[in-house]
């Protein structure tokens, strides 16, 4: 067995081989490196620009917003299956968040709660709204970060909330 960080939330997996994602935050496996030869962005210790503060910050709403939606969509779905999922991606969500407090040096505000619908594909479409805007957002937050640790950050989520899109679609064919 062996140990495998993710570089973008710094959490372990333990396993034989290198997961095809994070199973904390989605970050693809490109992102994931042997326990020696990890650098997470949440360790970097650097001033950030006052864009990728607000960047950060607006990314923690969305992603504590998506938390709540999720957790919504999962008490809500019809089948074990689908509750499950929303409850995995309101985990991603949420961890995306602790990344975002981890890099401000802020504590996690209280989760809220979201209205959603009572019919499962209301809800993917809400899901494919959310992560396609999450998307783009990330994309051009990725092209405007200075730091480097930052656009990695940027670029992984965008990735993830991809991943997320191509999940979603899945259950909608």
């Amino acid at each position: 067995m062996k140990t495998f960080i993710c570089e973008i939330c710094g959490d372990a997996y333990l396993g034989e081989d290198k997961p095809a994602s994070c199973p904390f935050c989605g970050a693809r496996s490109a992102f994931i490196k042997e326990g020696k030869e990890a650098n997470p962005v949440v360790n970097v210790k650097e001033n950030l620009s006052d864009i990728s503060k607000k960047n950060l910050h607006e990314t923690l709403e969305l992603e504590m917003q998506a938390n709540a939606i999720y957790t919504c969509m999962a008490g809500k779905a019809a089948t074990y299956e689908i509750s499950k999922m929303y409850k995995r991606l309101a985990k991603i969500e949420l961890e995306h968040a602790i990344i975002c407090t981890k890099l401000l040096g802020i504590e996690m505000l209280p989760a809220g709660s979201e209205l959603c619908s009572d019919a499962d594909a209301e809800n993917f479409q809400k899901t494919i709204e959310l992560e396609n805007h999450a998307s783009s957002l990330y994309s051009e937050f990725a092209k405007t970060s200075t730091e480097k640790h930052i656009k990695i950050l940027f670029t992984a989520l965008n990735q993830a909330e991809m991943d997320h899109i191509d999940l979603i679609k899945n259950y909608l064919n």
